[in-house]
C-alpha cells in the first residue's frame, strides 16, 4: 500500500458493489458523476472508487467468461465481499441500500423514491413493503445497466418500454429473485410472451418461438413481431450473462412446445 492510502472498510466495499451493479460496464470511470458522488460520500477520490469498481469486474464470472479480466489486484476482502454479495442476492442488495441511505443521511424509502402515501404507516407490514419495493428497484437498475438500457430481443432503448424480466419467476425461486443472472432487459410485449411461454431463450442465447404462434402464420402482426425472430441471437448483456440453468428451466418448464 502506498504511503497515505487507507484500507477499504467492509461498508465502503459493500457500497462499491452496490454501485457496480447499477452502472453500465462502460461507465466505471472516475468522471462518472455517480462515481464522484460515492467518492464524496466515503471520503475517497473518484479514481480510487473507479479502480475498486474495476477490481470487482475482475471477480465477475460473466466477464471472465467473455475474456474480460478487469484489474488484477483485487484484495482478499474485495473477493470476500463480492462472494458474499453474489451468493446472497436475497439479502445483500436491500442491506446495501439501507447502508447507502445511512451514508446519504436519508431513509431507504426516500433514497428509492417510494412515496410515503403508498406505504403502510408503521410496523412489520411497512418494512416488508419497503423491502419488496427497494429490491424491485435494485433488480431493475442492475438489469438495465447490464444490458445498457437495451431490449435483448429488439434492441429498443426507450426506458419506458423496458422491463427487467425474470427468467425463473419471482414466485418460484426466492433466493434468486434479485440475482441479475436471473434477469433480462426486455420490452413489454415480448416480456408477456416470455412470461406466458410463447417465447423462450435457449441455452446458447437464441430466440425460440412457440409452435402455437407458428400456427397463426396468416397473422401479419404475429409474423412481424414474433415469427421473424425465430433462431436469432439475443443482444447479450455486458455482464451478468443469463445463467444457463435458469434458461434451461424456462425452456423445459415454462415454454409451450
Amino acid at each position: 500500500m502506498k504511503k497515505g492510502q487507507k484500507l477499504w472498510t467492509r461498508e465502503e466495499l459493500i457500497l462499491a458493489v452496490n454501485l457496480y451493479c447499477k452502472l453500465p460496464f462502460g461507465r466505471l470511470h472516475r468522471l462518472n458523476p455517480e462515481v464522484i458522488h460515492l467518492a464524496e460520500l466515503i471520503g475517497r477520490t473518484p479514481s480510487s472508487v473507479a479502480y475498486k469498481l474495476v477490481n470487482f469486474a475482475s471477480l465477475d464470472p460473466s466477464l471472465k467468461a467473455r475474456g474480460i479480466k478487469g484489474a488484477t489486484n483485487a484484495s482478499k476482502l474485495d473477493a470476500e465481499i463480492w462472494n458474499e454479495f453474489f451468493n446472497n442476492w436475497d439479502v445483500l442488495p436491500y442491506e446495501s441500500e439501507k447502508l447507502l441511505a445511512n451514508f446519504e443521511q436519508t431513509t431507504v424509502e426516500k433514497l428509492n423514491h417510494i412515496p410515503d402515501i403508498e406505504l403502510p404507516k408503521e410496523g412489520k407490514m411497512r418494512e416488508q413493503v419497503v423491502k419488496v419495493r427497494v429490491n424491485q428497484s435494485f433488480f431493475r437498475s442492475s438489469i438495465l445497466a447490464s444490458y445498457n438500457n437495451t431490449c435483448c430481443i429488439t434492441g429498443i432503448q426507450q426506458p419506458e418500454f423496458l422491463i427487467a424480466g425474470h427468467i425463473k419467476p419471482w414466485s418460484v425461486d426466492e433466493k434468486n429473485r434479485l440475482n441479475p443472472q436471473n434477469g433480462i432487459a426486455i420490452n413489454a410485449l415480448h416480456d408477456k410472451a416470455f412470461e406466458t411461454g410463447l417465447l423462450t431463450i435457449t441455452t446458447d442465447y437464441k430466440i425460440k418461438i412457440s409452435p402455437l404462434l407458428f400456427k397463426q402464420k396468416k397473422s401479419k402482426s404475429i409474423e412481424e413481431y414474433f415469427l421473424k425472430l425465430e433462431n436469432q441471437d439475443i443482444i447479450l448483456p455486458s455482464r451478468f450473462l443469463p445463467d444457463v440453468e435458469f434458461l434451461k428451466y424456462h425452456n423445459e418448464v415454462r415454454f409451450k412446445h
